[in-house]
């Protein structure tokens, strides 16, 4: 079902919205847990627009995101983890980047 101006300006919305909590989950990490809630409860308005990718993409940041965070900070013990932890903190900077430029340009994000 085709999307009305209305529905795709208000899913753009959503997905600028979740990259800024994304990006300010930097400074107060609990923020990507609320933008992450969000992909969930609308990714079924995005399926079919350009929105659709940029939701998966910010899903996948989430949880990869989060993984190498676990990861990092269990191997901090010895010392390799906060090498871990910064790259995936560089990564997760890119990605939102990415994704949000992507968005200002109107196109999906995947594939690259």
């Amino acid at each position: 079902m085709e999307k009305s101006a209305e529905q795709l300006a208000s899913l753009k919305q959503i997905t600028m919205a979740v990259y800024i909590l994304q990006a300010l989950s930097f400074f107060f990490g609990l923020t990507a847990i609320v933008g992450v809630v969000i992909n969930y409860v609308k990714k079924d308005e995005a399926v079919g627009t350009v929105y659709e990718s940029h939701f998966d993409w910010q899903i996948r940041t989430f949880w990869w995101g989060l993984t190498w965070a676990v990861i990092g900070f269990i191997l901090a013990f010895v010392l390799v983890g906060f090498a871990i932890m910064f790259v995936a903190w560089i990564w997760a900077i890119y990605r939102v980047v990415k994704g949000w430029l992507k968005l200002n340009d109107n196109l999906p994000v995947m594939p690259a």
